[in-house]
């Protein structure tokens, strides 16, 4: 009988900035003090365009909204890693990485308001529509880096999923092939804690999800997914490995979903107030904007400007996107694939009739 160990393995834990704003200069990424504010300002952007959403849904002007309040840093900070070349694949929290890779605020209130239209990624944006059924997208991420490896085009993939995607089997077959083929794919799991009202904790006994890494071969790293520097650091490192050759990451953003999982959702039923507060308190955007002000990158009078700015874009999306003509029922049949078939032709002739 022999027994032996045939490997060890541990779980890096990243965190750059503490709640205070104060970092870690040894662990801090390269970025100038004007990428840094590009930064601010687009998650306050974000924080801005959600909680007008939040707003238009309970007044009636839009369907059901999906925030993601709080999770500004790990969105915000994993596509600013990209560049224009690579393919992002978001799912339906991901409005914030959209936003950031420059997908129009109008299309996002359209698609919420059930105008498919709004879906429709403008041709100089790598980027997949969102994907609605959990844990779909991640074989996607996959499959385009893949592509991209075959056609040696240099691009990466990198999509997002929740804690509760990871407990479907689409995740784990992405991992798998990921690993196998060494494609140049970055597969973020927005750890916000809940799967709709399920809790991680009652989806897996595995103390981290980056951890699920380690069965396919591939890197996994856990980051404070409040700390916008910690998640691009790991976003980067991770892009720069794929783009090198060196294959796939995982990358777990342990973050938390402080709105209700959607507006048709009461989370009061499954959650304490003074877990939401105790969240409210690691807020993604107060923390950086803390540091700013310490570095002298931002002061009073520049924060207000920038806030000021991110309610004027946003109050002309939704003044332009009310003026949207009702969307044709005849694109049900159209849009569905490039040419229509046979059978959609028919079924278009009936509504017709």
């Amino acid at each position: 009988m022999v027994k032996k160990v045939i490997k060890t393995f541990e779980i890096e834990y990243l965190q750059v900035m503490d709640t205070e704003g104060k970092v870690d200069e040894s662990l801090m990424p390269k970025l100038s003090d004007e990428q840094i504010t590009e930064m601010y300002e687009t998650m306050v952007l974000c924080r801005t365009f959600d909680d007008k959403g939040f707003n238009m849904q309970r007044q009636g002007r839009i369907g059901t909204f999906i925030q993601f309040k709080g999770q500004e840093a790990s969105q915000v900070g994993s596509a600013y890693a990209l560049e224009e070349k690579d393919w992002m694949v978001p799912m339906y929290r991901s409005g914030a990485a959209m936003i950031t890779r420059g997908f129009p605020l109008i299309m996002l209130y359209q698609y919420f308001s059930g105008d498919e239209r709004g879906m429709k990624v403008p041709d100089n944006i790598n980027m997949l529509p969102m994907a609605i059924p959990v844990g779909t997208q991640s074989p996607h991420v996959t499959g385009l880096a893949m592509a991209s490896k075959i056609k040696g085009d240099g691009a990466v993939a990198l999509g997002y999923t929740g804690d509760g995607g990871t407990s479907k089997g689409d995740f784990h077959d992405a991992l798998n092939f990921a690993g196998v083929f060494k494609s140049p794919a970055i597969i973020i799991c927005e750890n916000n804690q809940f799967a709709i009202s399920v809790h991680r904790k009652d989806q897996t006994h595995s103390e981290t999800i980056a951890q699920k890494a380690l069965a396919y071969g591939i890197p996994g790293i856990q980051v404070d997914g409040n700390d916008i520097f910690a998640v691009y650091k790991a976003t980067k490192e991770a892009v720069d490995r794929a783009r090198a050759g060196e294959g796939p990451t995982l990358i777990e953003n342990y973050t938390y979903r402080r709105p209700d999982h959607s507006t048709s959702d009461d989370a009061k039923k499954y959650r304490s107030e003074e877990e939401v507060k105790e969240w409210a308190a690691k807020d993604p955007i107060d923390r950086l904007r803390k540091y700013m002000m310490n570095k002298g990158i931002l002061d009073d009078a520049k924060n207000e400007e920038i806030i000021s700015k991110a309610k004027e874009k946003v109050e002309k999306a939704v003044e332009e996107y009310e003026k949207v003509s009702e969307p044709d029922p005849e694109d049900i049949f159209k849009y569905t694939y490039a040419e229509m078939t046979p059978n959609l032709k028919e079924q278009l002739e009936d509504l017709k009739d």
